[in-house]
């Protein structure tokens, strides 16, 4: 929707600045967001600031009232109108609650929204649908440790063992240093929560209660980077002056949160950021936020705030000697996009951030002449009683893909399925196999 046509859904009270423009209210913000501490300490923020220079205001700045994680984006008109988006990062729980009191027009949140939620805000729409669930960005979450501590890598078996208490000592763990000191997110945290659902609560334990629990990710980052002993669990833009371990999970390989691993998922701790705007609202300028940052422009501020974009490129695989042969031919001719198309739980459909990579790939095919057999899609599925099934059924995930593609004048090269061989997480529990049932897409 462009900003030309949002402005025909005007509320009263609404001043409309002009034409193209979004309306301005006459008493009050323009736009309240509230939610996750992730996305409201910087990407938030600096996204809403992008908004208000696309939309042509002056003089933007920000203001902190006395309550922390709190922030004003203020901008002017030229009719010297000010113009005020209020942000509050206490927590991804938080922006739900905000949703369904009215007291924010916008969700921020690290993780994906609960089953309890989505029942509790159904008066305002369905959101889950594709125009209300938007992934602004990949976040990885590294496990950090203090510069000093040997350490070089962990699984998530391993990490559950540790963050509940049950490990005590580095010397259990091969290392060096005595006692385990913990240091955690608060419990309003989407990144606790991540942790928990992706480390914790798939192996049945809950965080040791000696843990230290932080609101802020930069102090948490600062205390595990000041003490010898301390490791935590941090997003990807707060790992600061600590150190990042590599993880492993299930039968997968070990691996450092890179942006090229985040930004396709493969990272065992890779993370979705997302906006929620209900269906129902009438604020033309959340819609207009997510729009933004779905854009470009709005891509290129997620990365400079160190999170990962969802701008499609290529990169080299290096071929080794756990890969099928197949999988090593490809990667020493092709590139892959730094993409992972993944479905629906339960579903063979394209889940949500599915549809908008669909546009991304697109463009990138496009804009670099690939359309004529120079596109391979490759299909990974879940462990399957019958091999068998399990080749079938990742390459029918391709050919889902690869329909898509082909209604857009993609003619392929090649569509292959490699079954559960090379997973990405562990087969053992919903939201490993979720995860291992993927498409990649390489380009000759």
């Amino acid at each position: 929707m462009t900003l030309r046509v949002l402005c025909v859904f005007l509320l009263s009270g609404w001043l409309s600045v002009s034409a193209a423009a979004l309306p301005i209210p006459e008493n009050g913000p323009a736009l309240r967001i509230q939610g996750s501490n992730t996305i409201g300490a910087e990407l938030g923020p600096a996204l809403v600031e992008g908004l208000l220079q696309e939309q042509g205001l002056l003089k933007i700045h920000r203001e902190t009232p006395d309550t922390a994680n709190e922030q004003r984006i203020v901008g002017q008109t030229a009719q010297g109108q000010r113009v005020v988006i209020e942000v509050a990062a206490h927590g991804s729980s938080t922006g739900f609650t905000a949703l369904k009191n009215a007291s924010a027009d916008l969700a921020a949140s690290s993780r994906e929204i609960k089953d309890s939620e989505l029942l509790a805000l159904q008066a305002l729409g369905d959101l889950k649908s594709p125009a209300a669930e938007q992934v602004i960005a990949i976040d990885g979450l590294a496990i950090i440790l203090n510069p000093a501590n040997p350490l070089e890598q962990l699984n998530t078996e391993q990490l559950a063992r540790i963050f509940a208490g049950e490990v005590k000592t580095w010397e259990e763990l091969g290392g060096r240093g005595g006692a385990i000191h913990l240091y955690a997110r608060d419990d309003q945290s989407g990144t606790y929560d991540t942790f928990k659902e992706l480390v914790l609560s798939r192996r049945e334990k809950s965080l040791s209660s000696a843990a230290k629990r932080f609101e802020s990710s930069e102090q948490l980052s600062d205390a595990v980077s000041a003490d010898p002993q301390g490791i935590g669990f941090i997003g990807l833009p707060y790992v600061r002056q600590a150190k990042a371990v590599a993880i492993a999970d299930g039968a997968s390989q070990a691996m450092l949160p890179l942006n090229s691993l985040i930004a396709t998922e493969d990272y065992p701790l890779s993370r979705r950021l997302f906006f929620y705007l209900p269906p129902d609202t009438r604020n033309p300028w959340a819609q207009a936020l997510a729009t933004f940052a779905q854009s470009p422009q709005g891509q290129a501020i997620v990365a400079a705030s160190g999170f990962v974009s969802q701008t499609v490129r290529a990169m080299s695989v290096a071929p080794n000697a756990l890969m099928p042969e197949g999988y090593q031919s490809l990667s020493r001719h092709a590139q892959r996009l730094t993409v992972n198309f993944r479905f629906a739980e339960g579903s063979a459909s394209l889940d949500n951030k599915a549809r908008q990579d669909l546009a991304r790939v697109l463009d990138y095919i496009k804009r670099n002449g690939k359309t004529e057999r120079a596109v391979t899609l490759v299909g990974f599925g879940d462990l399957k009683d019958d091999p068998a099934r399990a080749d079938l059924l990742s390459k029918l995930r391709a050919m889902a893909v690869r329909r898509e593609l082909v209604k857009n004048g993609v003619v392929m090269r090649e569509v292959r399925g490699f079954g559960a061989l090379m997973p990405v997480a562990t087969n053992s529990a919903d939201e490993g196999r979720i995860k291992n049932r993927r498409v990649e897409v390489w380009v000759y």
